[in-house]
């Protein structure tokens, strides 16, 4: 049986089974992963806008596995917390004595009808699949006038900044060609503002007036006809239906049916974690973090970079291998690309409090800077591969453990 199990393979599995051995070289682990390919996924936004190529944000899963991890390349089906085990789509079954959670999120892509027929084509892009970024990048290219709409659908999705973040770039490129005058951008979101953390808000306002966006808030795509070219929302008003020649699509996310029908899951569905010590509150010997904890953080790879750490000296305190506990403060940072070559970078921690990395003077958050759109381009790509991936803690030590 492995000392720790865990589920998934994406950065938050692979950053924490790097942070144990890192800490205990040699710990009998095994990653449970049904994907072959490790993605890269913040950089998608920069391929859909023709600044990285997407290959660049793929490598092999067994490429990116820590040495001396064992890889089982298969789904889970269910969770048997109270026996230590965990059930595998082809019904075996694999016994654990410590289990950490963290297979990411769904992206409910059929939840809106008409949609997932016409993904890829009719102008239906989005920038949230590693083959339809290029397609966004293309779809900006060719644009030459009309209506691009750009959606939003209800918290909690992965990187909430995303959305605009497709927006801004395709409004900047259209606004260098000249043809922004000629296109009407329309951001539908379902949300009530355009960020969760009022001290961004300026910044993107300002660019919103720039590049003479229309925004409507609280307003939830619920359907797509793709040949018809248009796109149905829900909002206060009832239903509208648009017209549109691009339309970029956030879909509903919500957790894995695996882990919303396990005892695992919180009443949304969620891994019911702790907040602070991300340490379930009903098994002891069970942890969760990355997109699938139900945590009120915002859910990124930054936050996965803080995460790692706690889960793993927790994990170890909990096996009596590690004398310190950690704590986890909801750090989370969206960097959110307002045009090519700037970028607001939102960090804060949970309640909405900022939580600069670096001084005012050298990178301001609240205001686009080209330093940052620097670290986005150059710094995290390397950060995340050559240091989060491989237990390498640059500015991610953890914390002391915090109330809760």
């Amino acid at each position: 049986m492995p000392a720790v199990v865990i589920v998934g393979g994406g950065a938050a599995g692979v950053a924490t089974a790097a942070s144990l051995l890192a800490r205990k070289p040699g710990l009998d682990i095994t990653v449970i992963e049904p994907a072959q390919t490790h993605y890269y996924q913040p950089g998608w936004t920069l391929v859909g806008a023709g600044v990285f190529d997407a290959a660049r944000t793929a490598r092999r899963m067994d490429a990116v596995m820590p040495h001396g991890v064992r890889w089982l390349n298969t789904a889970v089906a269910a969770f048997e917390p109270e026996r230590s085990a965990v059930v595998l789509a082809d019904g075996r079954t694999v016994g654990y004595e410590q289990l950490v959670v963290c297979p990411g999120l769904m992206l409910d892509w059929a939840a809106v009808p008409g949609l997932t027929e016409t993904l890829g084509r009719n102008g239906v892009t989005s920038n949230y699949r590693y083959d339809l970024a290029p397609y966004t990048w293309r779809l900006a290219q060719f644009l030459r006038g009309g209506t691009a709409i750009f959606t939003q659908p209800p918290l909690p999705i992965k990187c909430a900044g995303a959305p605009q973040k497709a927006m801004y770039l395709c409004a900047d490129h259209w606004r260098r060609s000249g043809m922004l005058a000629a296109i009407d951008i329309q951001f539908c979101s379902a949300a009530k503002a355009l960020f969760s953390v009022p001290d961004y808000i300026p910044a993107l306002e300002r660019y919103i007036d720039a590049y003479d966006i229309h925004v409507d808030f609280e307003q939830n795509l619920v359907s797509v006809d793709g040949e018809a070219r248009t796109a149905t929302f829900a909002g206060k008003q009832g239903t509208e239906t648009r017209e549109f020649d691009m339309l970029h699509v956030v879909p509903p996310q919500r957790a894995p049916d695996f882990v919303r029908a396990s005892p695992l899951a919180d009443a949304a569905g969620w891994v019911d974690v702790d907040p602070a010590t991300l340490r379930h509150k009903r098994y002891d010997n069970v942890f969760g973090l990355g997109d699938a904890a139900g945590t009120p953080n915002s859910k990124t790879a930054a936050a996965v970079r803080l995460q790692a750490p706690v889960v793993a000296q927790n994990l170890l305190h909990a096996r009596g291998d590690s004398a310190a506990k950690a704590g986890y403060d909801g750090y989370s940072s969206c960097p959110i690309t307002v045009e090519r070559g700037k970028i607001v970078l939102a960090e804060f921690t949970y309640g909405g409090k900022l939580a600069p990395t670096f001084p005012g003077w050298f990178i301001d958050g609240t205001r686009p800077s080209s330093l940052a759109w620097h670290l986005k381009e150059r710094v995290l790509p390397a950060l995340y591969w050559d240091a989060m991936l491989r237990g390498r803690e640059w500015l991610a030590k953890p914390l002391p453990q915090v109330s809760s």
